[in-house]
């Protein structure tokens, strides 16, 4: 026994009724062996071909998973194959679960309610988007404010770094001044020392005298 999986496409003009009795021909083959068993039918309802078949643009999908000998593959192929409102079909090995169906093809007639639902995953996709997007805004706002900080933070240390430099610089001035002060005193001191000397000798030649 070995897990099989068929896909179908019927014609889109057959009715519900019409194509669970073509199911059930069908699946009779699979039970003419032993043990063989039908273990899942999802019916993907009608929906866009990817291209015309006998000038058909829609199709009625049905999914059938189903364990069997491989002998009864042949006889039940056949059947398949004389249906002439069955388009298309594909048997092959199953790899498990069923496989999930796209929306993107299904028709509106056959959606029913699942439309408002795809309606509300549009809207949700767009609120994110459009909050992705405001984020992105923000942030790029956040660092312009950030850089601009930084800009005057550096504006402001240069000139406290200029100012320091002034302020160094009228050190130097000042020092330079008190030196000179200093010279000029000194200066002062040895003419007033010179002034006294000169008239000591002068007392002393009128002692003499």
């Amino acid at each position: 026994m070995r897990d099989y999986e068929v896909v179908y496409i019927f014609k889109s003009s057959l009715t519900t009724e019409e194509i669970e009795g073509r199911l059930e021909g069908y699946h009779a083959k699979i039970f003419a062996a032993e043990g063989s068993e039908i273990t899942a039918v999802e019916h993907w309802g009608k929906r866009q071909l990817a291209y015309p078949i006998d000038r058909n643009d829609n199709g009625y999908y049905v999914v059938t998973q189903f364990t069997a000998s491989p002998t009864v593959l042949p006889d039940f192929e056949r059947v398949l194959k004389l249906d002439e409102d069955l388009l298309r079909h594909l048997v092959v090995l199953s790899e498990g679960e069923l496989p999930v169906p796209s929306l993107d093809n299904r028709l509106d007639d056959d959606r029913g309610g699942d439309r408002r639902g795809d309606d509300e995953r549009r809207d949700k996709r767009r609120r994110d988007d459009a909050d992705d997007h405001k984020r992105g805004d923000e942030a790029a706002a956040g660092d312009a404010v950030d850089d601009g900080d930084d800009a005057e933070a550096a504006a402001v240390d240069d000139d406290g770094k200029a100012n320091g430099g002034d302020d160094g610089n009228n050190g130097d001035d000042t020092a330079a001044a008190d030196e000179a002060a200093d010279e000029s005193a000194d200066d002062n001191d040895d003419e007033a020392a010179a002034d006294d000397d000169g008239k000591a000798d002068d007392d002393d030649a009128d002692g003499k005298d």
